[in-house]
């Protein structure tokens, strides 16, 4: 008899539906509902950039926030280091949250425009590591600011202050100060310029090696992630219809959609043809 191979993350007939708007005058509870996410199912490795990848739209931010359960999934399995995060307790889930932290798409509107940034980044230190002590706790702020290419001085400043590429740069600071096990970085690059967004998949990718990270990284660009995948799932309407290594997904895929994809992407003319 075989051993059952244990995967990092398993996710197992994930689904999700949300109701409908049903207009001011529907009786409550009766409206129509729409499937966000139906039966999704994936495997993840320790180290792994898994990328999500598919049209705005398509169910992808929403399998993204079940995976924390930042939205509770109406059925399926999500195994994170072999434990059952479904089974989990509020209490219980967060403290197995400290584990799971999120990159989010908007740098501007994802920090707190009333608090510094050295709070910020700190935050999360206050909900899982009470015990430290304020200066402790902004030391640890500090040392994370620079490891993502931000000064000390950035402590005392607030998020106005600062570009969108460094914003993003201090949001995966909050999200790694703790030193987490898996990252979920949603569209982390989508609402920067591209030289920006360059600079900031580089450092993502330089923080995996350094902290043996393992990224759900969620997208609807494929150059995006050509650059950084090693695995890709490709979503539409809420539903997987093509999962592999990424080589095998960008070069040979097997599904009409995903060919669709691919061959929308822009290419740039030759210098003898234009």
């Amino acid at each position: 008899m075989t051993e059952e191979l244990i995967h990092f993350l398993e996710v197992r007939n994930l689904r999700k539906t949300f109701p409908r708007n049903p207009g001011v005058f529907a009786t409550p509870g009766t409206g129509e509902t729409f499937t966000a996410v139906g039966d999704v199912t994936f495997f993840v490795e320790r180290g792994d950039t898994f990328a999500i990848v598919g049209e705005s739209g398509c169910g992808k931010t929403t399998l993204a926030r079940m995976l924390l359960r930042l939205i509770e999934p109406d059925s399926g399995k999500i195994l994170f280091d072999t434990r059952d995060l479904l089974a989990l307790s509020a209490n219980q889930m967060r403290a197995e949250r400290r584990q799971m932290q999120m990159i989010f798409q908007d740098p501007y509107a994802s920090l707190n425009p009333r608090m510094r940034v050295g709070e910020i980044v700190a935050e999360p230190l206050c909900i899982h590591e009470s015990r430290l002590s304020q200066s402790q706790r902004l030391e640890r702020a500090a040392e994370i600011l620079r490891r993502v290419g931000l000064s000390e001085d950035a402590l005392r400043k607030y998020p106005h202050e600062f570009s969108g590429g460094q914003r993003q740069r201090i949001g995966i600071a909050r999200a790694l100060i703790l030193r987490p096990k898996l990252v979920v970085a949603d569209e982390p690059v989508s609402a920067l310029d591209v030289s920006v967004g360059a600079q900031v998949l580089l450092l993502l990718e330089e923080l995996q090696r350094e902290f043996g990270l393992t990224y759900i990284f969620i997208s609807h660009s494929l150059p995006v992630v050509a650059q950084i995948a090693t695995h890709i799932a490709v979503m539409r309407a809420g539903n997987l219809v093509e999962c592999g290594p990424a080589a095998l997904i960008l070069g040979n895929p097997t599904a009409d959609y995903t060919r669709e994809l691919i061959a929308a992407v822009p290419t740039i003319p030759s210098i003898e043809n234009v």
